[in-house]
């Protein structure tokens, strides 16, 4: 979720019932936590609530909170990935988010599971497929251009799926997520804006059409 900032940079919560512990991180190790970072910044003085947890049970109540605020049921993780109404899923390469969320049993409806790089592509780069960066920057705000900056994609590339995530991992993952989505969003508004005004000119055309015979 975006809200206005109250500082300049983001604080953290922990939650893993450790806080009396020397907190000790064993390569490999898999523990359960939760981590929230609160005053991410975003382009134009937004920013991002984000919950990074290894608990499935955190998960669906902060699902089942956002469901309640739609005025709908509390509903499952699961359910949510196999809606084929409200959702839509958006993401770059998707193959490979499929066989991430099939190790932990989930699936998300293929129906609506979007992949932006084979539906829109950045006019004038000359690739053939556009990155997340790429996109992002230019249908959202050029600010998405420097979203890498913030890791060594070699180095925090074999801490992915450990825990605990270090919090640039965690930032970055959210800042990537929302990046997604908010590029998917102006995708299809631009695309629904240029569908609609072809159907008004060719509507306008066949009202104004007449044969001379």
């Amino acid at each position: 979720m975006a809200e206005e900032p109250s500082a300049k940079h983001h604080h953290a919560e922990t939650s893993d019932n450790r806080s009396n512990l020397v907190d000790i991180n064993v390569p490999g190790e898999k523990r359960e936590y939760t981590r929230t970072l609160k005053g991410v910044e975003l382009h134009d003085k937004e920013t991002l609530e984000i919950v990074c947890t290894s608990k499935p049970d955190k998960a669906d109540e902060v699902i089942s909170r956002l469901w309640r605020k739609l005025g709908g049921r509390p509903k499952l993780l699961t359910a949510m990935l196999q809606h084929d109404k409200l959702f839509t899923f958006a993401g770059f390469s998707i193959e490979s988010d499929k066989e991430k969320l099939k190790l932990s049993s989930m699936e998300i409806n293929p129906n609506k599971f979007i992949d932006i790089q084979r539906k829109w592509g950045v006019p004038y780069t000359g690739k053939e497929y556009d990155s997340l960066t790429d996109v992002a920057a230019s249908v959202i705000h050029p600010f998405y251009k420097g979203m890498k900056n913030k890791i060594n994609t070699q180095e925090n590339y074999t801490l992915w799926g450990t825990s605990k995530l270090p919090d640039n991992l965690i930032e970055y993952a959210g800042v990537d997520a929302y990046a997604a989505y908010k590029s998917w969003f102006m995708i299809d508004y631009i695309t629904d804006g240029s569908e609609y005004a072809k159907q008004r000119e060719a509507e306008n055309f066949y009202d104004h059409a007449y044969c001379p015979f």
